[in-house]
């Protein structure tokens, strides 16, 4: 039995996982400070976890047939040592496995891979520049072990950025594009920043500030999707 740290638990999502229906479990503890996290409160790893692990299995156990999968999101899921069992307790009860995750541990990253079924990954930033979202010195550098092992184990994935225009402009999106395009055809999928949540709320984005912003980068439209669920 898993002792996994479950910060949250939601039990129906239709975006989590694309093109499945899936329950999302939230798991405790993240090591890095970005200054848009809305999930503040599962930053700290020490913290108890808010859900027993064995309630979301109860719950999971009865949702079989009408859910597809269970995504482990967060906080950051590869941080606890327990995420593989839990993830084989999911998939022992029929479920897909959906995985999200900011690269920031690619070992722990791998030795899960292949009992995951999709992965979304949040890019930050370009590689450089991840100091001033994550506030963790070097933290772009897993970052890109993490993209590249995903490339290289060809697993089905998506990569993620949440965008406002303080913290990135048109050219970190081209270099974040490029970064990407060296190992994956996989589209960058922009989510705006939503202040609901944050520690350290942003100026909130009026609704067309990311369409101005996109019809900037004529040249990488094919290569960007726009989020808005």
């Amino acid at each position: 039995m898993s002792a996994l740290r479950v910060g949250g638990f939601t039990s129906f999502s239709a975006s989590d996982f694309p093109g499945h229906l899936a329950a999302v479990v939230f798991c405790q503890g993240c090591p890095w400070r970005c200054v848009y996290c809305h999930n503040p409160h599962l930053q700290p790893s020490a913290r108890s976890g808010e859900v027993a692990w064995a309630d979301v299995v109860s719950v999971l156990e009865r949702r079989r047939g009408r859910l597809d999968a269970v995504v482990f999101s967060g906080g950051e899921p590869t941080l606890q040592a327990d995420l593989l069992a839990a993830i084989e307790q999911v998939r022992e009860l029929g479920f897909r496995v959906g995985l999200h995750t900011a690269g920031i541990y690619p070992e722990r990253l791998e030795a899960v891979l292949s009992r995951v079924d999709w992965v979304g990954l949040d890019l930050k930033a370009p590689l450089q520049s991840y100091e001033r979202i994550t506030r963790v010195p070097g933290s772009g550098g897993p970052v890109l072990e993490s993209l590249e092992l995903l490339a290289r184990r060809g697993i089905d994935h998506e990569i993620r950025c949440t965008w406002h225009p303080s913290l990135l402009s048109a050219a970190d999106l081209v270099a974040m594009l490029e970064a990407i395009k060296a190992l994956t055809d996989a589209k960058l999928v922009l989510q705006p920043y939503r202040p609901i949540g944050c520690f350290e709320p942003l100026p909130e984005l009026r609704g067309e500030a990311l369409e101005r912003f996109l019809a900037e980068l004529p040249d990488q439209a094919s290569r960007l999707k726009l989020r808005t669920d």
